[in-house]
């Protein structure tokens, strides 16, 4: 399980230095791709695989659905780890993410998410307030 919060500076060729922990639970080979509220996701193989096999279930009769899979699987690349534990992030993905100088890579139980800092303090800022009330509505659920 991934869980944690980490603030790494992205380098001039657009690597960030992913920590060792999360390093080491997502393996040698992971798959990074646009995520939601403008941050990455990153999957190890596992995971990748699991979510793979939901979206191909998906009705090729639906249009969302078509366009779902295409922007997902359009904008995803196999990630790895140099020696220094630096991943490359793509430029299309650093734009889609809003990332330039400083990220914040965070751990979310079955994913990594990298977020530009100044977005993920903002969203966490305006997601603080709310926290309680989230938690009272997923308890319902």
């Amino acid at each position: 399980m991934f869980k944690g919060r980490y603030l790494h500076s992205v380098d001039e060729k657009g690597r960030v230095t992913l920590p060792a922990r999360l390093r080491e639970l997502l393996g040698d080979r992971f798959v990074i791709t646009q995520g939601f509220d403008r941050c990455l996701f990153v999957y190890p193989e596992a995971a990748w695989d699991e979510i793979e096999r939901k979206l191909q279930a998906l009705p090729l009769g639906r249009a969302d659905a078509r366009a779902f899979k295409r922007l997902f699987f359009a904008n995803a690349c196999d990630g790895e780890a140099d020696r220094q534990g630096r991943v490359l992030l793509p430029q299309h993905l650093r734009e889609h993410a809003r990332i330039d100088r400083e990220a914040m890579i965070i751990g979310v139980s079955e994913r990594v998410e990298i977020w530009a800092r100044e977005v993920w303090e903002a969203y966490s800022e305006a997601r603080a307030e709310t926290y309680e009330e989230l938690a009272e509505k997923l308890e319902e659920l």
